[in-house]
């Protein structure tokens, strides 16, 4: 074999690397949604941040039959319900007095206002506004108590 062969096939191999690697998962990211860690980490995960995510992605992965009217009070009642529960699974988990804890209260505290909100808003009858940007931020505050938690703070 040729130097110019083995050359091309160290680079075929590389972007394939690439691709696997970071290409893939930002696919699946956007395809998703929502942030990759969310999906990624939870899974079998019982540490505070790991509780986090899992309410916020209940809360995430059932919100869209309430996006539109006529809403379904009963289907609400009770996916509000286990999205609370899954809140307060998490602040029981956070007992720390750790910076990542103190995020994962913050989150789970503009989660329980989101769904307090919507709450309002579907028995109201009425759209609510602003949910992509209040999870959204939900999401980075999750992000950034998986962050700390790493790194032990």
């Amino acid at each position: 074999m040729d130097i110019g062969r083995l050359f091309k096939w160290i680079v075929i191999i590389g972007l394939g690397f690439f691709a696997f690697k970071y290409v893939v998962p930002w696919v699946k990211q956007q395809k998703l949604g929502g942030s990759s860690t969310s999906i990624t980490n939870s899974v079998g995960d019982d540490s505070c941040a790991g509780q986090a995510e899992r309410a916020s992605e209940k809360w995430g992965s059932g919100l869209a039959q309430f996006v539109n009217p006529p809403y379904d009070l009963s289907a609400w009642s009770s996916f509000k319900s286990g999205v609370e529960s899954q809140i307060s699974t998490a602040e029981a988990r956070c007992t720390c007095a750790n910076e990542s804890c103190t995020r994962v209260h913050d989150a789970m505290r503009e989660l329980r206002g989101l769904v307090s909100d919507m709450d309002s808003a579907i028995r109201g009858g009425s759209s609510p506004g602003g949910i992509v940007a209040r999870q959204e931020r939900i999401d980075v505050l999750i992000d950034e108590a998986r962050d700390l938690q790493r790194s032990g703070k």
